[in-house]
């Protein structure tokens, strides 16, 4: 008798983030699930054009403002949805201070969508787990 065994593939763990022109490695996102809904927070920076301790996140509005970007929560709040996790304003960029709706999603197991939206406008980039 055989038995098969499928294994869902988890979102949380810590996934690399790259310059979308020049391919450059910008940061390390430690993402976990508290309380059913999916966090992310910075936690390492490379390539920097400023030293580590000006990593401040100058325009965010929100109590982001001037924070340090290491540690700093990133991703706020999404809901499992089949085999996505969205939600609204849930996405920040630290570099413009800007919330974006997100939906997350995993092309295998290292290997994550992050797609970021503003209306109908929106951009992907593709996270790899470290």
């Amino acid at each position: 008798m055989m038995s098969f065994f499928t294994f869902s593939q988890s979102i949380e763990g810590v996934w690399e983030t790259y310059d979308d022109d020049s391919g450059e490695l910008k940061s390390e996102v430690k993402i976990y699930i508290k309380n059913g809904k999916l966090y992310g927070k910075i936690i390492e920076l490379h390539n920097l054009d400023v030293p580590l301790k000006d990593a401040l996140c100058y325009l965010c509005t929100d109590y982001r403002k001037d924070k340090h970007v290491i540690g700093m929560e990133i991703i706020t709040g999404l809901k499992k949805s089949g085999n996505d996790w969205k939600a609204d304003d849930a996405l920040l960029d630290p570099n413009n201070g800007k919330l974006y709706d997100a939906t997350f999603w995993l092309i295998n197991d290292d290997k994550l969508a992050v797609r970021g939206y503003v209306g109908w406008f929106f951009r992907t980039q593709y996270w790899v787990r470290k």
